[in-house]
C-alpha cells in the first residue's frame, strides 16, 4: 500500500460548552492494542491488524464471506502532534487528515460517484435519513461545531451497497453532545431512509472493538440480520456511521460489516 501523504494540520479546539451531558471524558491512559503509539508524534505510518478471525463472531472457514480490504495504515501526523488517545492530547483530536482515515473500498467494489472519500456536505450525510427528520438533524449540526464530513461510498458484486461517513467536531464533547442529542444508545435514533425501524444487534458482542471508543450497531432483528446493517463508533473528536444495505429481499451479509465496522473503529483509535 502506498505511503499516506502527509496528514493536514487541523485548528485547535474550541473550548467545549458548560453542559454535564457534554463534560469531556477522562484522559485515555492506553490506547488500542492493535496500534503502537510513539510519544507524541510521528511522521510514519503506523500498521493495522487486519482482523483475527476471532475479532468476529461466527467466523469460521476461509470462505466466511469477509471481502478483501488493502493493508491499512495509519496516516502521518503533522510534527509534534499526539494521536487522539495519547495523554497529552485532553481534547481526544485526530490531527490526522480526516480523510485519510476512511476505510478504502475492498476488491471488486465499484466506487460510489457521490462518495469518494473526499469531503461531503451536510446535505449529502442528512440525506441518508427520514425526509421527516433532515431539517431536525440539519439543526443539530448546525449547532454542534462540526468541523467537516468526510465519505467514502461503493457497492460490491453481489449488490450490497457500504457508505461511510466521518464527522469530526471541535473536540470530544460536541461529537458525545450530537449522540446524545440524537439519541443514539439502545435505538439508532434519528431513522435512516430506510421503510423499517432498525433495532440493537444484541448479537454483536463488540469483538475487536478499540479500547475508548464506543461502538452501537443495529439491524433489522435483534440478531442483527435483514437487508440492512447500521452502526456508529464515537472516537474522540469523530462520530462515524457505517451502512451496508441490500435491495429487495436479499439479505445483507454481516460478517463484512463487521468487518469492516472493526477495521474503521481501529483507523480511528
Amino acid at each position: 500500500m502506498a505511503a499516506p501523504e502527509q496528514a493536514l494540520a487541523v485548528a485547535e479546539p474550541v473550548p467545549a460548552p458548560k453542559s454535564s451531558r457534554r463534560v469531556l471524558r477522562a484522559v485515555a491512559r492506553w490506547t488500542a492494542a492493535v496500534l503502537v503509539l510513539g510519544g507524541l508524534g510521528t511522521g510514519t505510518a503506523l500498521g493495522i491488524t487486519s482482523m483475527e478471525r476471532t475479532d468476529v463472531p461466527g467466523l469460521a472457514t476461509e470462505g466466511d464471506g469477509r471481502w478483501d480490504y488493502p493493508e491499512l495504515s495509519l496516516p502521518a501526523l503533522p510534527a509534534g502532534s499526539p494521536r487522539p488517545f495519547n495523554e497529552a492530547n485532553v481534547a481526544e483530536i485526530h490531527h490526522a487528515d480526516l480523510r485519510k482515515l476512511l476505510i478504502p473500498a475492498p476488491a471488486g467494489a465499484t466506487a460510489d460517484k457521490k462518495l469518494t472519500g473526499g469531503w461531503v456536505s451536510t446535505t449529502q450525510f442528512v440525506s441518508e435519513f427520514r425526509k421527516d427528520k433532515r431539517g431536525e438533524l440539519t439543526q443539530l449540526l448546525d449547532d454542534s461545531a462540526l468541523r467537516h464530513i468526510a465519505a467514502r461510498g461503493w457497492t460490491m458484486p453481489d449488490g450490497t451497497t457500504s457508505k461511510v461517513y466521518l464527522l469530526q467536531f471541535n473536540s470530544t464533547a460536541y461529537a458525545q453532545g450530537l449522540r446524545d442529542d440524537t439519541y443514539v444508545s439502545s435505538t439508532p435514533g434519528i431513522p435512516l431512509d430506510w421503510p423499517t425501524d432498525l433495532q440493537l444487534d444484541e448479537s454483536w458482542n463488540a469483538g475487536g472493538k478499540v479500547p475508548e471508543t464506543v461502538v452501537y450497531a443495529f439491524g433489522e432483528t435483534k440478531t442483527g440480520k435483514g437487508r440492512i446493517h447500521e452502526a456508529y463508533i464515537q472516537a474522540g473528536d469523530t462520530l462515524a456511521l457505517v451502512i451496508h444495505s441490500q435491495q429487495g429481499k436479499k439479505t445483507a451479509e454481516q460478517i463484512p460489516f463487521r468487518q469492516t465496522l472493526i477495521l474503521q473503529n481501529q483507523l480511528l483509535g
